[in-house]
């Protein structure tokens, strides 16, 4: 019969390797963790904002691997809730799917007051707020330069956020008006009256006919005039 000692010294060896597989799991997940971290820091360099990422590593031990590769899985985007992929290039490749978490504080606009539609939007009618972006829609707008010569669309409620598709510009050329067609140069301007072809708000392209028949197609500025590229 094998005495305590014999068999102590043989379970030795086991008991150590089963050590050594426990300590080496945790080790494993934290550099796998620190991949995807730092994966997600370099995706969201450009973002508009301070970014914060959180990382859910799984509760099941993540296989060893040497140098983990992370990744983002086609149309996603490193904004918000997300699933980034882990995997391991060696003799036995795997993959795996970490759930993380990309809060992007900054700022954008809210409506100070209710705004009616149709109502142009002046610098009195917004006002900044900060917070996480990846909670609002991709449109919302930060910056106030965006709402010069803007109208309301549809009525905004006071503290609600500003996004694109609530404004569009101010219309400031109606279908077959007579408008002045500009162009200019360095030292030089001309310009030639036109029929405008259709209605246009600032800062959009509209066509114009002149009386010798001839098209021009230029820029719509606030003043109702059509300025043609240089």
């Amino acid at each position: 019969m094998m005495d305590k000692t014999s068999l102590f010294l043989r379970s030795l060896p086991l008991a150590l390797a089963a050590g050594l597989g426990a300590a080496a799991c945790p080790a494993a997940a934290a550099d796998a963790e620190e991949t995807v971290r730092q994966f997600l820091q370099e995706q969201a360099a450009g973002l508009p904002g301070r970014a914060r990422i959180k990382v859910a590593m799984p509760a099941a031990a993540l296989p060893p691997c040497d140098a983990p590769e992370a990744f983002l899985p086609n149309g996603a985007s490193a904004w918000g809730r997300v699933s980034v992929g882990l995997r391991c290039p060696g003799e036995r490749p795997w993959t795996r799917y970490i759930q993380a978490h990309v809060a992007v504080e900054g700022r954008y606009l809210v409506a100070a007051r209710a705004i009616e539609a149709g109502q142009p939007i002046g610098a009195g009618d917004v006002a900044a707020r900060t917070g996480d972006l990846s909670k609002l829609p991709r449109s919302v707008l930060a910056d106030p330069a965006e709402l010069k010569g803007m109208v309301a669309v549809n009525r905004v409620a006071a503290g609600a956020p500003l996004r694109r598709e609530q404004l569009r510009g101010t219309v400031v050329i109606q279908q077959g008006q007579t408008v002045q067609v500009i162009a200019g140069g360095p030292g030089f301007t001309v310009s030639t009256e036109a029929r405008a072809l259709s209605r246009a708000e600032a800062g959009a392209l509209v066509q114009a006919k002149t009386r010798d028949g001839r098209l021009l197609s230029g820029v719509a500025d606030e003043e109702g005039q059509i300025r043609l590229a240089q």
